[in-house]
């Protein structure tokens, strides 16, 4: 497939599970993939795959809550691999606690990373996009977003947030024919779940329990991503703005 030939597209936290996944689809369905990560070792790493077969890829440091890095990383995008047609907000940070054991400095953190940061990236990606009257942008946010999570309030109250941003933006973009849509995943064996899953007092107790409560029975992969983000990446998505869908092997089934 080619869905995305002739396309840049930027994928922030692209080093990670659901980045890294996200950022070889897009390759493979011929974009110009810029990846963003705090590791830029890692992004490197990911990059180098998919230049090795036969993809176009650039790697940048980034770190999505610091403005100047962010308009650095995307200037440099936009000269090594043209125009940004594409924006996945993918990166996040999560801390696992009930929200009366956490503190006023992790909120801040949660808070500017998972919201700041992509509020960022959204302002300073979509006037290019704009000008050419053309964009699409995918948020991943979360199932926990849609349907609550315990120990996750401050991660999924910015995740709503991201669900009202997108929404928003959507109104305000498509006469400038920019679409934006959400992806919530729901639990997804990345290093991020990795961290929930040894903060649990009996791990394989929460794992048997995700397991039973997912109707489809197993916990969700990276590769089970970037199928949905890049059909809304893509121009078969082009009469679709302003929607969520949730990737969860069907525990929550929102409306």
């Amino acid at each position: 497939m080619t869905r995305l030939q002739g396309k840049t597209a930027i994928v922030t936290g692209g080093a990670g599970g659901i980045g890294s996944a996200t950022c070889r689809r897009f390759a493979r369905e011929g974009a110009a993939v810029a990846v963003f990560d705090l590791n830029l070792e890692a992004a490197q790493s990911v990059a180098e795959e998919i230049n090795g077969s036969g993809g176009k890829a650039a790697a940048f440091r980034c770190d999505i809550t610091e403005r100047a890095e962010v308009e650095a990383a995307v200037a440099g995008t936009a000269e090594a691999l043209g125009p940004i047609g594409v924006l996945v907000n993918n990166a996040g940070f999560d801390i696992f606690k009930p929200f009366l054991a956490t503190q006023p400095s992790e909120w801040d953190r949660l808070i500017s990373v998972n919201l700041v940061g992509a509020l960022t990236m959204h302002h300073v990606v979509l006037p290019g996009m704009v000008e050419r009257g053309y964009g699409r942008v995918v948020n991943v946010a979360s199932d926990a977003a849609r349907v609550g999570s315990t120990g996750e309030a401050v991660y999924a109250a910015c995740k709503s947030a991201l669900l009202g941003l997108t929404k928003t933006l959507a109104r305000e973009h498509a006469r400038h024919g920019i679409t934006l849509n959400v992806v919530c995943p729901g639990p997804t064996d990345t290093n991020l779940f990795d961290e929930f899953r040894k903060g649990a007092g009996n791990p394989e107790k929460l794992m048997e329990s995700f397991r039973r409560a997912i109707p489809l029975g197993r916990i969700g992969q990276p590769d089970d991503l970037p199928g949905a983000i890049s059909f809304f990446a893509s121009d078969d998505a082009a009469y679709v703005t302003g929607q969520v869908i949730s990737v969860s092997g069907g525990l929550s089934m929102a409306g």
